[in-house]
């Protein structure tokens, strides 16, 4: 197993989920990027959008495997399990 490319996926699902963050406090909040966390970390929604963010990575998921990425998959898969046991603990 190339560690490299797990790792290239890691930091795809990880930008991916801050990507996917972005857009949701851009287009559906009134507030601006930096503001929006700092909101929704007070108010206890930060694991919320999170896991909203987290939509993007299926999609990158997807992406990898139909161009026979699976090692770079197992990464995505591996950041998605990171972020969630980091939204339990937020």
């Amino acid at each position: 197993m190339n560690k490299k490319d797990v790792l290239l996926g890691f930091l795809i699902g990880i930008a991916t989920t801050l990507l996917g963050s972005y857009l949701f406090i851009t287009f559906f909040t009134e507030f601006t990027f930096i503001a929006g966390i700092q909101i929704m970390k007070s108010q206890g929604n930060l694991g919320k959008l999170i896991t909203l963010g987290s939509i993007l990575t299926l999609v990158a998921f997807g992406i990898l495997l139909k161009i026979n990425k699976e090692i770079m998959a197992r990464g995505v898969v591996l950041a998605v399990i990171a972020l969630a046991i980091l939204t339990l603990f937020i």
